[in-house]
């Protein structure tokens, strides 16, 4: 696949680049992409959600009142979890969400989120961007020449770029990332994936190890 460099302020360059067909052209393979996802969500879960049970619960230990005689209920506690303050039923315990792919499988889900987004006509490839200073003013007015503006965005770069990171941050619905670093959920959950040019290579390198 081949596709054009953009310039910043939106014009075609005369450069191409070409998009290696076994990243960027494999049949998508959604189930997998289901699982990518699902499997990055569930990992980022702390699972440390907590309930106290009846036995938790302070108090309750001298039986309320006697057990006949009153016309009343029969009643061992004042913790029982039909008190009020008393100890709930089956709550939330501490757990792990842990879950995992097979290297292989997780791969081909990357591969089927860059063909499915490439396919769809969602990536595009712009010459490096770098700022002096953070500067969300000049980030917009990319987009903005881009004709990206107001869109979900995944901007990859090729290294931690601290500038360009903060100068995205602020705005709504974008957002800059390492391009190694990117899972398959980072680039279904876009509309568009803005690619510096140095990045390509540095997206396509796990995939040649």
């Amino acid at each position: 696949m081949q596709l054009s460099v953009y310039k910043i302020d939106g014009t075609e360059s005369q450069e191409k680049i070409d998009l290696p067909s076994n990243i960027f052209e494999v049949e998508p393979n959604h189930h997998l992409i289901y699982q990518a996802v699902r499997t990055y969500l569930s990992n980022q879960r702390q699972g440390t959600h907590k309930a106290k049970e009846r036995s938790e619960v302070r108090g309750g230990g001298k039986k309320p009142w006697k057990q006949k005689g009153r016309g009343t209920a029969r009643a061992g506690t004042t913790r029982s979890p039909i008190w009020v303050g008393g100890g709930t039923v089956h709550g939330p315990r501490p757990h792990t969400y842990k879950l995992s792919m097979t290297k292989k499988s997780a791969q081909l889900a990357r591969k089927s989120a860059l063909s499915l987004k490439a396919k769809n006509g969602e990536i595009m490839v712009v010459e490096d961007i770098n700022f002096e200073k953070p500067k969300t003013k000049d980030f917009s007015s990319i987009l903005r020449n881009l004709k990206a503006d107001g869109k979900k965005v995944l901007m990859l770069t090729v290294e931690n770029n601290e500038n360009v990171y903060k100068s995205g941050r602020n705005i709504n619905k974008v957002n800059v990332l390492n391009a190694k670093s990117a899972a398959t959920y980072d680039l279904v959950n876009n509309q568009l994936i803005l690619i510096q040019r140095s990045a390509v290579d540095e997206l396509c390198k796990p995939f040649l190890k």
